[in-house]
């Protein structure tokens, strides 16, 4: 049983509006953008390549 386990991306208030593929990714890796939407836990999802991103404790989200 392969059970790897990646660490979720984390991010601030300098890092929204977040997307995915993420500057940090490879090239190699790249799928079209897509900008993430957070739950009210600070949690998003890539529907492409399924890396999570966490918003770091205190970042808060503007409300347009």
């Amino acid at each position: 049983m392969n059970d790897k386990h990646v660490a979720a991306v984390e991010l601030d208030g300098k890092d929204l509006p977040a997307h995915c593929p993420n500057p940090a990714m490879p090239l190699w890796s790249s799928h079209p953008r897509v900008f993430l939407d957070f739950d009210h836990h600070g949690v998003a999802k890539c529907p492409y390549c399924g890396t999570e991103y966490r918003l770091k404790p205190g970042t808060v989200l503007a409300h347009h």
